[in-house]
């Protein structure tokens, strides 16, 4: 496909081409031995290095003049503009105001469009966290993050206001294997042993001995967390970090992003196929229900916009170009809803109930101590429900979840619905993994989207990644390099094994 190939500008110096490496994807004439990926990325990279020696020299009113807001606008100008208030864009915003030499100097600018947060992915997700991955990237930046809610006080406590309380949770994960993904969790399980995470793996009668209440039938093999798993109230996090972000000098807006102005640089492939290559300049921010906007000037777009990031990318063209060229590569995140059921059964699993995920693909998880639990299944791809809007379908608890529910625990023969509600995750159709990085045809966007349904449980540590990528030029304490946008570029997918 071409748009495996090098862009080079014009004009300008020639650069080598860049190979993919599967066979399968190789361009015609084209020799993979003889380059590297990283020179696709090289002329991306130099003109970003620009903002950060902007930012390793700036002292307060150096740059630019006072700012002046006008209420309810954003301000004119900002160094970096997140799109997205979620749980991802706030740790990211609290993670650059931490870097010492930005705290005064850089303006950061927050938008998020959803004033109440009633659509908000992060306050209407399940709340888990755990360690029991199969790609060491996930395992390490959800270890990162427990150990930081452990100490969210530490990080997130403002003066003179009340401790925070995540309402943790540290019942743990338990996931059950059939004897055709046994070997997988038993390979998972070395990786996580070896990065540190507190797991076991149970027999069929181990299991039983420990969860009484489990009907073990299929069941040749289980995992469970006995540290640092569990979950958490997700408002509390998000809230926290927005406060601590807003009180270090992060600017929140309520607005809408309509669309970007953007400068632009012509550039060809080694086919000689004409591309644009893009810089934004302006954000446009559109007040709610209004049409008044403004636009804000900015070096550095972060698309955090979760659901929506699909959407934001969409507005600067990416992936409008022909199918089989850099220009027609689309940034692969959509919104897919979720179903969270919560049914009250008296007589339950109760404190013994950790959050069970079977292989059959359903979930359960004690929810307080009034013999509630909240429970759900992710739909097949030919079910997938309409995302235009958030309304539950209450059909599939009874024709979908319940039966195996009830078939793996007993217990829940008796129980009764009590409420329910929807969400949507920020699907990511390539590997349903996060992708942070840019996109080569647009060089000042960086994307911290795709995460699938873990975002919430990585935010504090997907957000100290994302600044250093931005700041730093590099991750600097957890390698997420697995995770960039040149990934979907060379057609090769990083997905979790066995795991949800």
């Amino acid at each position: 496909m071409r748009w495996c190939k090098l862009l080079r500008a014009l004009p300008g110096s020639v650069h080598k081409a860049a190979g993919g490496r599967s066979a399968a994807l190789q361009p015609r004439s084209f020799n993979s031995s003889s380059h590297n990926h990283k020179d696709l990325f090289q002329d991306f990279e130099s003109q970003v290095k620009a903002f950060r020696e902007k930012l390793s020299v700036m002292t307060p009113g150096s740059d630019w003049s006072p700012i002046t807001l006008t209420k309810g606008l954003p301000p004119e100008r900002a160094d970096i503009v997140i799109v997205g208030g979620g749980v991802i864009g706030w740790s990211i915003a609290y993670w650059l105001k931490k870097k010492e030499r930005v705290r005064e100097g850089v303006r950061v600018l927050l938008v998020e469009k959803d004033p109440t947060y009633s659509q908000a992915s992060t306050v209407l997700s399940a709340g888990g966290i755990r360690q029991q991955f199969s790609l060491k990237e996930n395992i390490q930046l959800s270890m990162a993050s427990v150990d930081f809610m452990k100490n969210i006080n530490n990080h997130l406590g403002v003066l003179n206001q009340d401790p925070i309380d995540l309402q943790f949770n540290h019942s743990g994960y338990l996931f059950l294997a059939s004897e055709d993904v046994a070997h997988i969790m038993e390979e998972n399980h070395v990786t996580q042993r070896e990065l540190g995470a507190k797991v076991i793996l149970l027999s069929p009668a181990q299991l039983k001995e420990r969860f009484p209440w489990i009907n073990t039938d299929g069941i040749a093999l289980a995992s469970y967390g006995l540290e640092n798993e569990g979950w958490f109230d997700p408002w509390t996090l998000l809230n926290a970090f927005r406060c601590k972000a807003m009180s270090m000098g992060v600017y929140q807006c309520f607005g809408e992003v309509t669309g970007f102005r953007c400068s632009t640089q012509k550039a060809e492939t080694v086919d000689g196929e004409d591309v644009n290559v893009k810089r934004i300049k302006y954000v446009n921010v559109r007040m709610p229900n209004s049409l008044e906007y403004q636009p804000v000037e900015c070096a550095v777009v972060v698309n955090a916009a979760g659901a929506a990031s699909g959407k934001i990318a969409e507005m600067l063209g990416i992936g409008h170009g022909p199918k089989d060229t850099v220009a027609g590569l689309s940034l692969p995140v959509e919104p897919r809803k979720r179903y969270v059921y919560v049914v009250h059964c008296p007589d339950g699993p109760g404190l013994e109930c950790p959050f069970l995920i079977d292989y059959s693909g359903f979930y359960v998880r004690r929810e307080g101590l009034g013999g509630n639990y909240i429970t759900g299944k992710s739909p097949e791809e030919t079910e997938e429900p309409d995302v235009s809007n958030l309304e539950v379908d209450h059909t599939f608890f009874h024709e979908k979840v319940w039966p195996l529910l009830c078939h793996r625990a007993p217990p829940f023969e008796c129980l009764k619905v009590s409420g329910a509600w929807a969400g949507f995750y920020d699907y990511n159709s390539f590997d349903q993994n996060g992708i942070v990085g840019v996109h080569p045809l647009v060089n000042n966007m960086f994307f911290a989207t795709g995460f699938s349904g873990h975002g919430l449980q990585q935010s504090p540590a997907v957000g100290r990644a994302v600044a250093e990528l931005i700041l730093d030029g590099g991750f600097q304490t957890i390698d997420l390099s697995a995770f960039d946008f040149r990934r979907i570029l060379y057609q090769e997918p990083v997905r979790e094994r066995n795991i949800v």
